[in-house]
């Protein structure tokens, strides 16, 4: 018995010690029980003088296990004792691994020597969250945890599918020795390094990009643009080939522009240049400048007709637009894109032009703001180093895609897959990283067998990434928020690994069950962990300024109670070591 309690307020139990102080080791952050016949209330020393202490209740022992919370706080009678190493079991977990269902996680900072194992559904069928500032231990703390999946059992996890987009291409030589623990299982990476590749360039098929997708990778600011996208990806279907339907609604566009532009009572001169420059750029067989028109007595050009005299008059202007009639069809339908034919940057950047001419970018000032800029952006990504990321080299499906993405080059499975977004900026990264989500998710959400094909999707630098942005005003929705809110249902699990948890969106930090929280010391990250991360107390908040590197606090649906706890080094380590200064200065 360790002393008597002598007041109980709230939550925190005081005692007043009956052992000298002097001659113990550091209590502080142990665990002690209120124990009462059968009734075992478990607590943690919070702070103590050389005569008190007080203690933090956590929990109860109901028949041999720890459930978290309290019904009843303990009487002034019980008997009060540190805990004993089987109800630290009960507690903590068993420090010994016995089957596949629990992988090693660290080694405790309170009980020495005491490993740290978890139950790995109840980590990994949840969302987590790993935050900390830079230099305190994440990169090194990812790496261990995954490399542990693979190394705390016998069993070999060969159905992991684990995507990790890397943003600084730190990780690949963590995982690099991932196929010498067993033949079965494989390390794959994809790199954004289109000028000195050293493996395989990530590469996407444009034809399975959705509207949304399309809104993301150029960027749409507006709703309006939405309509726009739209008719571009069911024209690109149509403006591929030259068959008689294609020729037919390449026709109806140019056509209806040219007369919306005749019709719209502007100046006869720019009238005249509007038609020529839309002619110019967009033009068939049978409806160009050269088409002939023929009228009693002569036969001319269309160019011809559209000349403007003296007096600034077209005078063959219904004779023009007669002529225009003939090519538009009523009740013409385009395509819906269901990413069966494949097209190019090219295709979609022609099928974009035709959209923007058949919005009537050419007769409304108003239109050509907001629309102009979708074929500047296309135009400048179709003729960049970019444009290789969407030049895929088959013809696939969405869900062939995304398991040639786990597909070793020796067709063999891979458990882990590497995405090393470290060559291209934060927008074109956000893109990328948006995109592949959400194929995994859409091809996920119509598996029969839902949930039994689970994916992890691990994002670095995640509040680059995970934010609170424009998607949901533009889109109706964040995929990475409906992933998080959504996806546990289907099998797709987001692990979040930040610096700065402030900059991340609310909605997808909330919906985390597990957090692994390192070193944080910027004033606004303390009170966003404090404000939004569940069942965290202002101790633990305090006890994150002084963690040392590679220590962290953990705590969610994989552990009872908060845990402070260091983690291994992993083996091999990945690459975010600090710059050696003196080395490089004075070698």
């Amino acid at each position: 018995m360790i002393g008597k309690i002598v007041s109980i307020n709230n939550n925190v139990v005081t005692i007043k010690l009956g052992i000298d102080i002097n001659n113990q080791s550091n209590l502080i952050n142990l665990h002690v029980v209120f124990e009462e016949g059968n009734h075992k209330i478990v607590g943690e020393i919070i702070d103590m003088d050389q005569t008190t202490a007080k203690i933090l209740i956590v929990g109860e022992i109901k028949e041999g296990i720890f459930q978290p919370g309290f019904n009843k706080k303990p009487a002034f009678k019980s008997h009060v004792r540190i805990i004993n190493m089987e109800e630290l079991g009960q507690i903590l977990g068993q420090p010994d691994i016995k089957d596949r269902s629990k992988i090693h996680f660290g080694i405790s900072n309170i009980y020495s020597h005491y490993q740290i194992n978890i139950d790995i559904n109840s980590f990994f069928s949840n969302h987590f969250a790993v935050l900390g500032n830079t230099g305190s231990g994440k990169s090194f703390t990812v790496s261990r945890l995954l490399q542990n999946i693979f190394t705390s059992s016998e069993y070999v996890p060969v159905g992991a599918n684990i995507l990790l987009f890397d943003a600084y291409g730190e990780y690949t030589q963590a995982f690099s020795k991932l196929h010498d623990i067993s033949p079965m299982l494989n390390y794959k990476v994809y790199t954004t390094n289109t000028v000195y590749p050293d493996t395989e360039v990530l590469k996407i098929p444009l034809w399975l990009l959705g509207v949304d997708d399309l809104a993301l990778l150029l960027g749409v600011t507006t709703a309006n643009q939405m309509p726009i996208l739209e008719k571009t990806l069911k024209l690109v279907l149509v403006l591929r080939g030259e068959n008689e339907n294609v020729v037919e609604h390449k026709n109806d566009i140019i056509a209806r522009a040219v007369v919306d532009i005749l019709l719209s009572g502007n100046e006869s001169s720019k009238i005249r240049d509007q038609v020529t420059a839309i002619l110019t750029n967009f033009h068939t067989k049978q409806l160009n400048l050269e088409s002939q028109i023929v009228q009693p007595g002569y036969v001319r050009t269309l160019k011809q007709c559209l000349y403007v005299d003296k007096v600034g008059k077209m005078q063959d202007m219904e004779v023009v637009v007669d002529f225009m009639q003939q090519f538009i069809k009523e009740g013409l339908e385009l395509p819906n894109p269901d990413g069966t034919i494949p097209y190019t940057l090219k295709d979609l950047e022609q099928a974009l032009d035709f959209a923007l001419i058949s919005e009537g970018i050419l007769k409304s000032e108003r239109v050509f703001d907001y629309a102009n800029i979708l074929s500047v952006r296309l135009h400048t990504l179709a003729n960049s180093e970019a444009a290789t990321y969407f030049t895929y080299p088959d013809m696939v499906t969405k869900a062939e895609y995304i398991n040639r993405l786990f597909t070793a080059p020796d067709n063999k499975k891979c458990q882990i897959v590497n995405l090393n977004i470290n060559y291209v900026d934060d927008r074109m990264a956000k893109t990328i990283t948006k995109i592949i989500s959400k194929m995994i998710f859409d091809v996920a959400t119509i598996n029969k067998k839902r949930g039994t094909h689970p994916y992890h999707i691990i994002i670095e630098e995640a509040h680059r990434y995970v934010q609170k942005d424009l998607d949901v005003d533009i889109l109706g929705y964040n995929i990475f928020e409906r992933i998080t809110k959504e996806g546990r249902k289907y099998g797709i699990l987001l692990g979040l690994i930040t610096q700065r948890p402030s900059e991340l969106s609310d909605t997808a930090i909330s919906q985390c069950s597990n957090f692994i929280i390192l070193r944080t010391l910027h004033p606004k990250d303390l009170d966003y962990i404090r404000n939004m991360v569940p069942n965290i107390s202002s101790e633990i908040v305090e006890q994150l300024k002084t963690l040392q590197p590679g220590n962290c606090i953990a705590f969610g649906s994989a552990f009872k109670v908060p845990v402070s706890m260091q983690i291994e080094r992993p083996n091999p380590e990945p690459l975010s070591n600090n710059a050696d200064i003196n080395k490089v200065w004075y070698s």
